[in-house]
C-alpha cells in the first residue's frame, strides 16, 4: 500500500508539474464571456491561447510571477492576429482583433474603417438573425473584411450609423496597438479611449489559435452544426 501511495503521489506531482509548464511556456485556456468577438468567436466557447506567440513577461505568465514588463523572446503581432491582453489597471482579460500597428492612421467613417487613409474592403455575406446569449432578438449583416496583408475575417454590422461608426482620426503610438471587435457595433474596445484605448504591447498574453470544445447555446438560431444540443460546429476550429 506505501508502494502504491507513493506512486500516486508521484503521478499527481507530475500532472501538476507538466500543467504548470504548460501554462507557463505553451497554452492558457480561457473561455468567451461576451458577444464582441462574433461571429469569429461565440459566447461560451473555449480557446487556446498560444503564449509564446509573443514572449513572456510578468503579465503573459500565471500567478504574476515579479519578473517585469520586459520581454523574453518577444515578437510582434501581425495585423489581423486574435489576440489575448490583459489590462492590469482594470483587473480583467479581453480578447480583440490587432488592427492598428504603431504608427497607423485608424478611423471609422459611416461604418466603414480606414488605415492610412485606404478604405478596408469588405465584401457582402448575407444577413442574420439570431438570439444574443443576453436573451435580445438581433439583426446583423455579415462581411467578409480584407485588412491589408491580406488576412480575411468575419465581421458583423448592425448599421454604419451606430455610436463607433463615425470616429476621430486615431495614430496608434509607438509600442501600441489598436484593437477592435468582429462584432463592430456590440465591442468596447481601442475606439473608446477613455475606456479601453491604445493597448502596450507589454499587456499581450498571447494569441488565440484555436477553439478546443464550446459551450455555445445552440437555441441562439445561428448555422451551427448541433447535433442534439451538442455544439459540434464550434469545435476544434483554427481562429482566424
Amino acid at each position: 500500500m506505501a508502494h502504491e501511495a507513493k506512486a500516486f503521489i508521484k503521478d499527481i506531482l507530475g500532472i501538476i508539474f507538466f500543467y504548470v509548464i504548460f501554462t507557463t511556456v505553451g497554452w492558457a485556456s480561457f473561455h468567451i464571456p461576451s458577444g464582441s468577438m462574433e461571429p469569429t468567436l461565440e459566447v461560451g466557447d473555449r480557446i487556446f491561447v498560444a503564449k509564446f506567440a509573443y514572449g513572456y513577461n510578468q503579465y503573459s505568465l500565471p500567478f504574476d510571477p515579479p519578473v517585469g514588463e520586459d520581454r523574453l523572446f518577444e515578437s510582434a503581432p501581425e495585423r489581423g492576429d486574435v489576440v489575448v491582453f490583459t489590462l492590469p489597471y482594470r483587473d480583467t482579460d479581453y480578447i480583440k482583433r490587432v488592427i492598428g500597428l504603431p504608427g497607423d492612421r485608424i478611423q471609422m467613417k459611416e461604418g466603414r474603417l480606414y488605415i492610412n487613409g485606404v478604405q478596408v474592403p469588405r465584401s457582402p455575406v448575407g444577413e442574420v438573425d439570431y438570439t444574443s446569449y443576453n436573451g435580445f432578438e438581433t439583426r446583423v449583416k455579415e462581411y467578409d473584411e480584407t485588412l491589408p496583408g491580406g488576412t480575411v475575417h468575419r465581421i458583423y454590422e448592425r448599421t454604419d450609423r451606430g455610436r463607433l461608426d463615425n470616429t476621430p482620426l486615431y495614430v496608434v503610438p509607438a509600442d501600441h496597438y489598436f484593437m477592435m471587435g468582429d462584432n463592430r457595433d456590440a465591442s468596447a474596445d481601442s475606439r473608446e479611449m477613455d475606456e479601453m484605448g491604445f493597448v502596450h504591447k507589454k499587456y499581450l498574453v498571447g494569441r488565440a489559435d484555436i477553439t478546443t470544445f464550446s459551450l455555445y447555446d445552440c437555441d441562439q438560431g445561428k448555422d451551427v452544426f448541433c447535433p442534439v444540443g451538442i455544439p459540434l460546429g464550434r469545435f476544434f476550429n483554427s481562429i482566424n
